[in-house]
């Protein structure tokens, strides 16, 4: 396999695709955007925030990227009508998808169980697990005829290794691995088609500095870092490559 982790993607690698990226106002989805957009990319911006998606958008046009799209959902409340909507809005406007970065992350607060509310659970399980699901689902004509497509889903390390005080969360997440293995395994008859798990890891995250506020900033990668491995995944250089678990950082 490619050293994915310092893959350096040419200059216009995803010139004239269409990526959707969820939770793309902050954190590893705005950064995955710009990437994507800088390496020719016309980017869909999908998140529950419009101020921090607005924010997003703005750099990408900022910089002379391909004009983007936003699209305000939250993953958390979203209906099998709008993923239908979805797909016909994409097909209209833009007339295919190459790909989607499943950014978005759905997380309450670390407590133990005895404190933890079916609610709670109930939302993490959509937008980690279930919401992307049906996303993928309803999206899958589009992404079918593509000539080269990729689906990414962004992991977390504390669902490789449960810990106390992570509940629902951990378990939402340990989800994703099977969804991704069954998705490889029942789309072997797409070979132009792949969708892995990339799980960052300890790195500079805003999520990663909330959760571990005592953890020294300076000893993980900037969250840039991972930058080449989304590249790499998302692009054609990983054709072939699907139903794998990528770890970029560990302790």
């Amino acid at each position: 396999m490619t050293d994915w982790k310092n893959y350096q993607a040419p200059a216009g690698s995803l010139a004239g695709r269409v990526i959707l990226v969820t939770g793309a106002g902050q954190g590893l989805g705005a950064t995955a955007a710009l990437a994507y957009a800088q390496h020719g990319a016309t980017v869909i911006l999908l998140g529950r925030n419009e101020k921090k998606l607005a924010r997003t958008y703005d750099a990408i046009e900022a910089a002379g990227y391909p004009q983007p799209a936003a699209i305000p959902m939250d993953l958390a409340k979203i209906s099998e009508a709008e993923i239908a909507q979805l797909g016909i809005t994409i097909q209209k406007e833009f007339g295919r998808l190459d790909g989607i970065l499943h950014a978005a992350n759905g997380f309450s607060f670390l407590s133990p169980l005895t404190n933890q509310k079916l609610d709670e659970w109930v939302d993490m399980f959509k937008v980690n697990v279930a919401a992307p699901f049906a996303i993928n689902r309803g999206l899958l004509p589009l992404l079918s005829r593509a000539p080269d497509a990729a689906i990414v889903h962004l992991g977390e390390s504390h669902a490789l290794q449960p810990a106390a005080f992570w509940g629902g969360y951990s378990v939402s997440k340990a989800g994703q691995k099977n969804l991704v293995e069954i998705a490889a395994s029942e789309w072997d008859n797409l070979p132009q088609l792949r969708i892995n798990l990339l799980v960052p890891g300890p790195i500079q995250s805003p999520f990663r500095l909330a959760t571990h506020p005592a953890e020294p900033k300076e000893s993980l990668p900037p969250v840039e870092a991972i930058v080449p491995a989304l590249l790499y995944w998302m692009g054609s250089a990983s054709h072939g490559q699907s139903g794998l678990t990528l770890e970029f950082a560990s302790h």
